[in-house]
């Protein structure tokens, strides 16, 4: 018999600063008109295009994003800079992933009533780590004490859900008792900020959880794992190629295309059945119907991608409660944004309520943990 494994805790860390869609939308405004001024001789030839104004309700639309949260504002709104600018820290300074990370995981931990010492595993799964290596994970093992061993995994927006089933495994396979998983998103870097189509995406954040063996447990909050699927399948329409391998080609480096792009029309296309018949099989097997989960915490990218799903699975007229959304505040967060939903959105469940915890992104990646509250 396989060990009964819980989610007993969770932690979620917000970022000092935030940034409005009408900031975002003057700045990046202010940019079109230096832009086309600039370039106004080779628009009047039409060998270039001009750029076009954006808007806040263009944004909220299409995304319904409202608001993003940085871990560094100064930078972003200048017309003339238009990224974060993060200066480099010496190498015995705490990474800035890693604060974050730490400060999400101390939460998790109180929830879960444990500390540092308690944890043999930690997981650090995000979209980009700031360095390759030392690994993120044992940066933030050592600060935090646990024991064991770590390390770092990226599987873009699903690496939330694919390092809870790396917990998962481990547990059950007995090379670990207790997992923390940390999701450090700092997004913003890699956020092309001239882009009229993405630079409103994406926002920074850290969210955190602990795994474990169910008999080890100290708390009666915990939320058991049912169930867990994960499936990749390559894709091009979702990408991000900024690495170390640039440095080698100086005159491609600045690059937009080592920026953060996608098409969305493809990933809209493309995805969505993905994830449909991915959940579709999941429930079959667990003889599960759809409209018995009390609440779906969904990815974050785009509300309407969301909504697509919600109606798939549950019809019309679904309370929003069902599929809470947290994309309106924080933005797509990446990985983190289906476990900032679970965390805000857990405690109304009493024994036996079933949640699905979803993720879906750049790979193409899907994973889905069926959870019920012990």
């Amino acid at each position: 018999m396989m060990k009964k494994v819980v989610i007993s805790g969770s932690g979620l860390f917000t970022p000092p600063y935030s940034v409005s869609n009408q900031e975002l939308v003057s700045s990046y405004n202010a940019y079109v008109d230096q832009f086309n001024l600039a370039h106004q001789t080779e628009i009047k030839e039409e060998k270039i295009a001009p750029l076009a104004h954006s808007s806040s309700e263009f944004i909220e639309k299409a995304s319904g994003i409202q608001n993003r949260y940085v871990m560094v504002k100064e930078g972003i709104l200048d017309p003339n800079v238009m990224m974060p600018l993060i200066a480099d820290a010496p190498s015995d300074a705490l990474s800035m992933q890693a604060s974050m990370g730490i400060e999400a995981a101390k939460q998790a931990l109180v929830e879960a009533n444990l500390c540092g010492e308690d944890i043999d595993l930690v997981i650090v799964a995000c979209a980009y780590t700031q360095r390759a290596y030392p690994a993120i994970s044992i940066e933030i093992q050592q600060a935090l004490g646990t024991q064991g061993f770590a390390y770092d995994m990226l599987v873009a927006c699903s690496s939330a859900t694919f390092a809870i089933v790396n917990a998962l495994n481990a547990i059950r396979g007995g090379t670990a008792r207790r997992v923390l998983v940390i999701n450090p998103e700092l997004t913003s870097p890699q956020i092309n900020f001239k882009d009229r189509d993405s630079h409103f995406i994406f926002g920074d954040v850290a969210t955190a959880v602990v795994v474990e063996d169910a008999q080890l447990c100290k708390t009666d909050n915990a939320f058991s794992i049912l169930s867990s699927r994960c499936v990749t399948n390559y894709s091009n329409n979702i990408r991000s190629n900024f690495g170390f391998v640039n440095r080698c080609d100086p005159a491609n480096a600045q690059n937009a295309d080592k920026l953060f792009h996608q098409q969305g029309r493809k990933v809209f296309k493309e995805l969505l059945p993905m994830i449909y018949q991915h959940l579709d099989e999941q429930f079959n097997d667990e003889q599960i119907k759809p409209d018995e989960f009390k609440r779906l915490w969904l990815h974050q990218a785009n509300i309407n991608m969301n909504m697509f799903v919600v109606k798939k699975l549950l019809g019309d007229d679904v309370d929003p409660i069902k599929a809470p959304i947290v994309l309106n505040e924080y933005a797509n967060t990446a990985s983190a944004g289906s476990v900032i939903a679970f965390h805000k959105y857990k405690q109304d469940f009493v024994r036996g309520d079933l949640g699905l915890l979803c993720s879906f992104g750049a790979g193409y990646s899907i994973g889905s943990i069926v959870l019920e509250k012990n």
